[in-house]
Order: structure tokens, then C-alpha cells, then sequence
């Protein structure tokens, strides 16, 4: 079983939870609302599709895939960053946070698209980056100005004549150092991230006043949520201690939750969640479940929903992850939030190469029913699941020869650094070419004609040479294709509160290759039958799980005698329980 993730940002240390406990969801389901019942679907607005020719997708390409938005019976859309940005990390270097960039169109179009997404029941996510701006936003040309200015404190300055800082680890400075000199003013500006993504101080009132007046912008016009990028970062101990050596390796504990965040977070929640019908999620949940909590759980006042890493994080090298890796965190997970809280599911997002590649096989024998397959069980659990553009598809991963060919900072930023330290560069080549997210990031395949439908221009990041098999245009018409079966999957959610609201409980708990639980509610239940592994597999149905009726299978055939099922490769049932 082959499986990766991108370079890992980070390592999170969770408390153990037992996966056979059975909760009580009777505080859940009391508690039933839209965004729990929720299929989002992300989209990474550059890949999606171009309207004008000019090689990136752009609003009006997402206005002329509506109907196939609304088609896959999706309920909400998270798009990446579209806001005005010179485009340092795909947009989420932001310079105006009130505009949209030239390359997707203008604020007329955003109101059209919404307006398209809300007229065919479709919610809207809007993805806030207030970490930090980019270094072209007005806030830092007038902050790194002078240091008497008014903007100065919006970030965070450490002036030269104190020395060199404390060092503090950047996820994409090719030299590895968080704070960079500016000569301007003789000083040093904070940015974990990229250099031109300074870190905003929020530790200014001033600064948290102009992020809810953005966030109130965009909801006045009608957005439906706010995924906040890198936000567990944003409270720091501005003492800036020294780290312990190697502390890059458990950056959440001395990045993440900072001393004030829980205070940003009611603010914020009063400043602007309690006064409008939307929800908050954040990336990344702490580094324990008790963090995790404290960010969602009701009576806090702060986020809805945890989106945590561990499931993706599970395959950080070419090794891949083992099924008992994937099942025990995500039963830990459903069983330490079956009363109170409430979870994100997803196997992949716009920072990780390609789902049926990272978890399933991409191979031409077996791709199209572990795609299937994967996207059972993200549909099958309980949490809202994020489902990312493509994968209903079942694109795979882009096998590029060289680095010339990515567009990532993340990639390119690493290359330099692994070549200035004398790494070994195939090995790091290989790497990435698996781990990458431009393999996430690739255009959307529309149908076989020139770059997939996606432009008729030259596409700014290659489309992958499967797209003449891999499209929607012969999904829709073959019934059995990844896209057809992925809407099925998508109508028996939510046709079945079960599969959302319902009590979770594994079967078969140390078989090494087939994933199988229960979801049971209001004297419902089904079982969900996996088999993750590329030969075929026996399973026996414990005594006591009758089953009834076929809910959704990924073959066409079930080969079973008595309480024995024999799974082919990959497969993937849902059964009514008697």
C-alpha cells in the first residue's frame, strides 16, 4: 500500500482514545445543524477553470461549472484564496483584503458567483488569511516605513541595536530563518511563513479590529463561512524565548495555541460569528485533544468545527502508513468528540498531492475503485466531510522530471535549501515528486481536448497526461465512473442522518487490510466495509450484525457465503443492518 504526504510542518501529539468505545450521541444529535449535515467540496480556484484564456481559472470559470457543482450534490464550496496578492504562495500572501485578484476577476464577479452557488442551494466558504498579509499590503509599505508610523505595530519588529533575535524556524525561508532584516529601518520583521508573509501583531487591538471588519465585509455580502489559514499561529509570547534545539519537529507546541488565542477567538466570535448564520473552522487543532476542544466545543463561543492534521500527516515519507495507523486515528478522533464538539473528515487538501495516490493505488488496474473506495469511507463517517476537486474524478498525481516544472514555494524553497546543505538530490527529487502539492494542484480535467477543457490558453501548472481518461466529460457518461459513484455516495449521505449524526463502532479491529465499522442511530444501522489493500480479502461479520439490504457498492458483484464476505480489491459495501 503506497501512500504520502507533503513535507510535514509539524508533528502533533494526541491522547489515546480506545477505538472500540461506543459513545452516547445524544448530546449531538440534539444539537443538529446545517454545517454538521454539510458535503463541502474545496476548490483551488487557479486549477478549476479559465474563462479567458490566459492559462489560470478565474470566477467566471467557476460561474460556468455551477450546474456541475450542483450535479455532484455537494452542499458547500471552499475556495482558496482570491483576494488581491502578488501571488508569492498562491494568493495567500494577501494585499488587499477587500478585493479580488486581476487574474480571477472583479468584485462583480465574486457577487455573481455566490449568487449562482446560493440560487442552486450551495453555501460558501471564504478562506481568511490574517496570520499574516503579504508584504505588499498597504498595512506593512507603511509599517516598515519608519518606526515611529502608525502601521509599525501591526507586525512584529525586532530592532537591530537589541541584537540578533531569538531564531524562530520558517516553513518556506530557504534559509530556515523566521526573522528577516529589513535595512530600511534597521530592524528585523517576524514571518513564518514565506518572507513576503509578515506575521501580523495581534496582539494590537488595532490589528484585530480591522480583521473583524474584514470578515463583517464579506459577510454582509453573503458568505456562509470562514476557514481561517494558519490561525492557531496567531497569538505568540512575544518575548520571543529561545526554543529547545529541533523544536521545528514539534512546532504546534511552541507555534501553536499562544497565550491570547482563546481570547482572539471569543473576540472574534463575538465581533462576528454571534451576529450572523455562519460557521468557523480553523486550521489545525492544537496539539491535544483538550486544545482541539477549546477551539469548538459549544459553550466556548469560539470555532465550530476541528481540522485536524493527524490523518494526512499519518504518510509523511515514502513509506506510506499502515491501515492500523489510518483506523486508529480516526476512531480516536470520533470517539474523543462523540459528545461534545464537532470534526472535519478529509484525506486531502490543496497542501497534499492526490488522494487515491497518498491513500490508495493510482495504478490503472486499481485506481478507479480505490478512489471509489476512499471516498466511501470519507463519506461514511461521522464529522462534515471536505471533499477536494478532482477526487471525485480520481485524478492522480503529476510525475514531473525537474524542478523547473514546479510552481510551489514550498518545493522550489526546498530545493534550495536541500542543494546549499549537500542532500542527495535524487532522493530529494523523488521525494517530492510524490509528496509535492502542485500533484494537488494540477487543472481540473474537463474532457480530452487540449489542457483537459481547462484553458485554451498555456496552463499555469501542467495538466496531467491522463486527463483523455481521466475526465468529466467520460465519467458523466459512463454509470460506473469514479464521478457517478462519488454522487451516489454524496445522495446516500444525505439521505441517511446516520451517516452523520451516528453512533461509530469498529469491527474487526486488528484485521491488517479491511477497515469495517457500524454507524447506528435512532434503531438504524449500517455497516461500512472497506478493503484497503490491492488483493482480495475475507471477512467474517460477527454474530449479531444481520445484514439487509446493499446501500452502495463499488463492484458489481458481492461474493459472500454465510457470515463470510470475500472483498475484491479495493472494494468498498455499505449494508442496511437488519
Amino acid at each position: 500500500m503506497k501512500s504520502i504526504s507533503v513535507f510535514v510542518l509539524a508533528v502533533y501529539l494526541f491522547v489515546g482514545c480506545s477505538s472500540g468505545d461506543k459513545p452516547n450521541t445524544e448530546k449531538q444529535t440534539s444539537d443538529q445543524t446545517w454545517w454538521k449535515e454539510a458535503v463541502i467540496y474545496q476548490l483551488y480556484p487557479r486549477s478549476f477553470k479559465d474563462s479567458d484564456g490566459d492559462g489560470v481559472g478565474d470566477l467566471r470559470g467557476i460561474i460556468e461549472k455551477l450546474d456541475y457543482l450542483q450535479s455532484l450534490g455537494i452542499t458547500m464550496v471552499w475556495v482558496n484564496p482570491i483576494y488581491s496578492s502578488p501571488n508569492d504562495d498562491n494568493g495567500y500572501d494577501i494585499s488587499d483584503y477587500r478585493d479580488i485578484m486581476a487574474e480571477f476577476g472583479t468584485m462583480e464577479d465574486f457577487d455573481e458567483m455566490l449568487q449562482g452557488m446560493h440560487d442552486r442551494g450551495i453555501k460558501f466558504v471564504m478562506d481568511v488569511v490574517v496570520n499574516h498579509s503579504s508584504d505588499e499590503h498597504e498595512w506593512f509599505v507603511q509599517s516598515r516605513s519608519s518606526r515611529d508610523n502608525p502601521y509599525r505595530d501591526y507586525y512584529h519588529w525586532w530592532p537591530a541595536e537589541k541584537g540578533t533575535p531569538p531564531y524562530r524556524w520558517s516553513f518556506f525561508d530557504p534559509e530556515g530563518n523566521a526573522w528577516r532584516y529589513d535595512s530600511l529601518t534597521d530592524a528585523y520583521y517576524l514571518h513564518y511563513f514565506s518572507r513576503k508573509q509578515p506575521d501580523l501583531n495581534w496582539e494590537n487591538p488595532k490589528v484585530r479590529q480591522e480583521v473583524y471588519d474584514i470578515m463583517k465585509f464579506w459577510a454582509e455580502k453573503g458568505v456562509d463561512g470562514f476557514r481561517l489559514d494558519a490561525f492557531q499561529f496567531a497569538s505568540k509570547d512575544t518575548t520571543f524565548p529561545e526554543f529547545p534545539k529541533g523544536y521545528e519537529k514539534e512546532v504546534i507546541k511552541y507555534y501553536g495555541m499562544g497565550p491570547y488565542l482563546h481570547d482572539y477567538l471569543r473576540e472574534m466570535y463575538d465581533e462576528v460569528f454571534s451576529k450572523y448564520d455562519v460557521f468557523a473552522v480553523a486550521e489545525g487543532a492544537g496539539s491535544t485533544f483538550e486544545d482541539a476542544h477549546d477551539l469548538v466545543d459549544a459553550d466556548r463561543n469560539e470555532l465550530q468545527m476541528a481540522y485536524h492534521f493527524e490523518g494526512v500527516d499519518l504518510v509523511n515519507d515514502l513509506d506510506g502508513y499502515t491501515l492500523d495507523e489510518l483506523r486508529n486515528s480516526f476512531s480516536k478522533w470520533d470517539s474523543a468528540f462523540a459528545n461534545e464538539g464537532w470534526i472535519s473528515i478529509f484525506l486531502a487538501n490543496h497542501d497534499n498531492a492526490r488522494l487515491v495516490s497518498r491513500y490508495g493505488n493510482d495504478s490503472p488496474e486499481f485506481r478507479a475503485p480505490s478512489s471509489k473506495m476512499l471516498n466511501t469511507f470519507i463519506l461514511s463517517m461521522r464529522g462534515t466531510p471536505y471533499c477536494y476537486y478532482g477526487d471525485e474524478l480520481g485524478m492522480t498525481n503529476i510525475d514531473f522530471d525537474s524542478i523547473s516544472q514546479y510552481r510551489d514555494i514550498a518545493a522550489i524553497n526546498g530545493y534550495q535549501k536541500a542543494l546549499s546543505e549537500g542532500a542527495d538530490m535524487d532522493a530529494f527529487m523523488e521525494r517530492l515528486n510524490f509528496l509535492s502539492r502542485d500533484n494537488g494542484r494540477t487543472p481540473m480535467q474537463w474532457d480530452d481536448s487540449p489542457h483537459a477543457g481547462f484553458t485554451t490558453g498555456i496552463p499555469w501548472l501542467p495538466v496531467n497526461d491522463n486527463f483523455t481518461e481521466i475526465n468529466v466529460a467520460n465519467e458523466s457518461s459512463d454509470p460506473n465512473s469514479c464521478l457517478n459513484y462519488f454522487r451516489k455516495m454524496v445522495q446516500l449521505r444525505k439521505d441517511n442522518p446516520l451517516l452523520v449524526y451516528g453512533d461509530y463502532t469498529v469491527v474487526a479491529p486488528k484485521h491488517p487490510d479491511v477497515y469495517a465499522y457500524t454507524r447506528e442511530l435512532d434503531g438504524e444501522a449500517m455497516l461500512v466495509i472497506l478493503n484497503f489493500s490491492s488483493t482480495g480479502q475475507l471477512i467474517n461479520i460477527p454474530n449479531g450484525l444481520e445484514t439487509g439490504e446493499i446501500m452502495i457498492n463499488n463492484y458489481h458483484e458481492i461474493n459472500a457465503e454465510g457470515n463470510k464476505l470475500n472483498l475484491q480489491p479495493y472494494q468498498a459495501i455499505i449494508f442496511q443492518l437488519n
